[in-house]
């Protein structure tokens, strides 16, 4: 059984079994990444946010680290530390009572990842750039470090190259309530936010709930890296990953993965070959948040190695 907790309730991260992973140092610049919600926490007597040493979220750790925190690691040293995440039916349950994650992820998940980053800037970090990464109830999570947490450490928000808080939406409030943050204004500016939820056409013609796509909702096309509605053919996708669960591995093909944002809903529509996720009482009926990252994801990879050479070249 894995101590959780330290004076402040938060895991202890001098001790390494609090990460997911500590990399070895290959590499200039560091991630940190957040993973998405993994927990369910349905069951009679389960607790509302995640125990650290729970298998559950271990495996589910373990899988998104390789369709998702695997696009960093070309470029950059991935650190990903466990937190006491909310579980899925909790954060559900929040969402639908209270029109946002906030309530579900501002306590615990929030004051976990704080003691992380704390520990990390203190310890591992050496004064290299980084970029702050993360997916879903991550990105919820890694909206509150953007908006908190590098308010009050200014010093160590000017060496982010860029956050990637895909998959949980960046919205035009928080933007001019936090004036410190940017949005990304095209693929290689630095110091930026950017993000996207992936939707299918019936999510958009519905106007259905969501519950990661949020009232003024901002996205920047991953294919093209423009804030308009210009339509960015599948043709201009370098590859999306296509897993083969079975073999346990993944793949890189053509799965039809154009984009083109929807203004009004502020949401990547695309037109992909893929499964919705099959939660659509809290996603709608063709929510492709499962494939955030998958989809487009040889253009993140190319888009990370980018801005790191345009924040190298400026430092």
């Amino acid at each position: 059984m894995i101590n959780n907790s330290n004076a402040t309730g938060a895991p202890d991260y001098s001790k390494k079994e609090c990460w997911y992973q500590i990399p070895e140092i290959t590499k200039d610049v560091d991630t940190f990444y957040i993973y998405p919600t993994v927990y369910m926490g349905t069951n009679e007597g389960d607790s509302e946010y995640a125990p650290l040493d729970s298998d559950e979220v271990k495996q589910g750790v373990e899988e998104v680290k390789m369709v998702q925190a695997s696009v960093y690691e070309e470029s950059t040293n991935v650190f990903m530390p466990c937190y006491r995440q909310a579980g899925f039916k909790h954060a559900g349950e929040v969402s639908k009572r209270t029109g946002n994650l906030d309530a579900a992820i501002s306590g615990i998940p929030y004051e976990d990842i704080k003691a992380a980053l704390d520990y990390y800037f203190t310890n591992y970090n050496n004064g290299r750039p980084f970029i702050m990464a993360s997916h879903s109830q991550g990105s919820a999570v890694n909206k509150y470090v953007l908006k908190n947490y590098f308010k009050d450490h200014p010093e160590y928000y000017e060496r982010m190259v860029a956050a990637y808080p895909i998959g949980y939406s960046v919205t035009k409030d928080d933007l001019e309530s936090n004036p410190h943050m940017k949005f990304a204004a095209g693929e290689s500016d630095t110091g930026v936010i950017i993000s996207w939820n992936t939707e299918g056409a019936k999510n958009v013609e519905d106007n259905v709930s969501n519950v990661v796509v949020l009232p003024n909702a901002i996205s920047i096309n991953p294919l093209n890296w423009k804030l308009d509605d210009t339509y960015a053919p599948a043709s201009e996708n370098k590859g999306s990953l296509i897993i083969d669960e079975k073999a346990g591995k993944i793949d890189i093909g053509d799965v039809g993965a154009d984009a083109q944002i929807n203004l009004e809903r502020g949401v990547i529509v695309t037109n992909a070959n893929g499964t919705p996720i099959d939660m659509t009482e809290l996603f709608g009926p063709q929510s492709y948040h499962n494939d955030d990252y998958g989809f487009y994801y040889n253009n993140i990879k190319e888009n990370v190695a980018k801005r790191i050479a345009a924040y190298k070249a400026s430092h």
